[in-house]
């Protein structure tokens, strides 16, 4: 077992612990049984393969066929999938997809079932209270995060469009596309006019 393997190794235990406890998750796991993911992380060797049983994931850095879903994206972006539903991600770009959609979203709601609950997991190592402080500094730290980058979304953009002029603004954009409009009704007007004096 390679170092990467054996670092996999505690997690698919969880995985197939929370598998176990929940009939929805077995029963996913039974439909499932025999299909390949496989999630690479982009310009890098990294991949995990999770292989589905009739009762439990395996995980392993390599298969011996290929995958029937694949999945590849930055790290980044995988991270925000294992987070929240990676469907936003897959629209704007920020992960490949290939393989059956059908298969796809039934391992994503496998993986919602098996997905383990970080603070309860923490407090057989720190004890209840701590672990419920720990988990509330981490969605405070999530809520910053996300708030940050809308901040600073806005900022760029206020920027692009108000000081460097390198991006019109949503009202110029709409003028513009009025204008459009109105010039191509002119023409049409003009067109039908000449059609009618029989001008050429």
């Amino acid at each position: 077992m390679n170092p990467l393997e054996a670092a996999l190794l505690p997690i698919a235990n969880v995985l197939n612990r929370n598998i176990r406890a929940a009939t929805p998750a077995r029963e996913l796991c039974e439909k499932l049984a025999g299909t390949v993911i496989a999630v690479r992380v982009r310009d890098t060797a990294l991949a995990t393969w999770f292989i589905v049983h009739d009762d439990h994931l395996e995980l392993a850095t390599d298969a011996d066929h290929e995958p029937d879903i694949l999945i590849c994206g930055s790290l980044f972006a995988l991270a925000r999938m294992a987070g929240v539903p990676g469907a936003s991600e897959i629209r704007d770009g920020s992960l490949e997809f290939t393989g059956d959609p059908l298969l796809a979203q039934d391992f994503q709601q496998l993986l919602a079932f098996a997905k383990p609950d970080l603070e309860e997991e923490l407090s057989s190592f720190v004890g209840d209270a701590a672990a419920h402080r720990l988990g509330e500094i981490a969605r405070g730290v999530g809520r910053w995060s996300r708030e940050a980058r809308s901040t600073m979304g806005a900022n760029i953009r206020e920027y692009l469009q108000e000081e460097s002029r390198d991006v019109p603004s949503r009202y110029e954009v709409d003028r513009f596309t009025n204008e459009v409009g109105v010039l191509r009704d002119d023409v049409d007007r003009l067109e039908a006019r000449m059609n009618r004096l029989g001008i050429d």
